[in-house]
């Protein structure tokens, strides 16, 4: 494994590149990116990136034993090398869990490990519970499930914003103060409206906010990043899943809607809940209740972690599972 840099941290496995590239077309109107990397006749697993909008990117591949895994990568629709970009026509979650299993059957897959964080959870979620036959297992972090009460804690007032009141201010007053009382909404319509100038000033101070919530704090590169093209493309497609629920009420209408499934769908399910403590993005209520709902997972709590995977113990728990689990388990 190659040397991750910070001695407190785990290695990485070296840099590679995908042996199979592609698009793949899953309507008139959409064409999702693929890749393929690792041992072709590895275990195949399904990296799913989180946002939904942030695309997925090369060192994702280098969590995983190239030996040992078949590493399977896509930009869902509307972000990535995804086209077209940033076009919402026939774009939700039950979107995206059809591309999934039309990939699966592209790549000639039986089951395939999912892994992901934050809202890669919840996508791993919506496709096992829509087909769990299909699942070899789930590996994830930071879970969201898009209800209302998640989605009110990060985006309106009296959640986190009265951890991180500096950076709520200015995510605050880039709406007039009679449009406050439905963030979420006020921000869609500008993030999604005709002026260009005040959509890329709102989806700038939406992605701040998110980012400053999952890192405690703004450095020049993150805010740098939050004001390019990947800060306007994840504050669009995040607004437009989050304005609309995610769309789960197409499927699943009750404010529980994901998590009603999970009991019955991933009972016989093996997986890994990894969940920070501090996660201010996703908090940990909402990973103690599929915990209860899913008793066959492993939950580990780091006590003093937030959201990003990138903390040293979330870092190392999330590659030892990835690791044991291709170890413990044959698909």
């Amino acid at each position: 494994m190659a040397d991750s840099g910070d001695p407190s941290r785990p290695r990485l496995f070296p840099e590679i590149e995908p042996h199979t590239s592609d698009m793949m077309k899953v309507s008139d109107l959409h064409s999702v990116y693929y890749e393929v990397s690792g041992n072709p006749d590895g275990k195949p697993v399904l990296v799913l990136h989180g946002g939904p909008g942030s695309g997925s990117r090369p060192f994702f591949r280098r969590f995983y034993d190239p030996r040992e895994y078949r590493i399977i990568l896509f930009d869902q629709r509307g972000c990535g090398r995804s086209t077209p970009l940033c076009e919402f026509r026939e774009n939700g979650t039950f979107n995206l869990v059809d591309d999934m299993e039309q990939l699966r059957k592209l790549l000639d897959i039986e089951k395939w490990l999912l892994v992901g964080g934050s809202w890669g959870s919840t996508l791993a979620l919506a496709y096992a519970c829509c087909h769990p036959e299909r699942v070899a297992g789930l590996i994830m972090f930071g879970i969201f499930t898009s209800r209302k009460s998640e989605l009110s804690w990060l985006f309106e007032d009296g959640g986190a914003s009265h951890i991180f009141p500096e950076y709520w201010l200015n995510y605050l007053e880039t709406i007039p103060a009679d449009e406050r009382g439905d963030m979420i909404k006020a921000y869609h319509r500008r993030i999604m409206g005709e002026d260009k100038e005040e959509a890329e000033k709102c989806a700038k101070a939406w992605s701040r906010w998110e980012c400053a919530c999952e890192n405690f704090t703004i450095s020049d590169e993150i805010d740098e990043k939050c004001g390019g093209e990947w800060g306007l493309t994840r504050a669009k497609v995040e607004c437009h899943y989050f304005a609309n629920g995610s769309f789960f009420s197409e499927k699943w209408p009750s404010e529980d809607g994901l998590l009603d499934q999970v009991e019955g769908a991933l009972k016989n399910i093996p997986g890994t809940i990894i969940q920070g403590r501090y996660d201010m993005i996703c908090p940990i209520r909402t990973a103690y209740e599929l915990h209860m709902r899913w008793p066959k997972a492993d939950f580990r709590v780091v006590p003093d972690a937030g959201h990003s995977p990138a903390h040293a113990t979330t870092f190392r728990y999330f590659l030892d599972e990835i690791a044991q689990f291709c170890k413990q388990h044959d698909w």
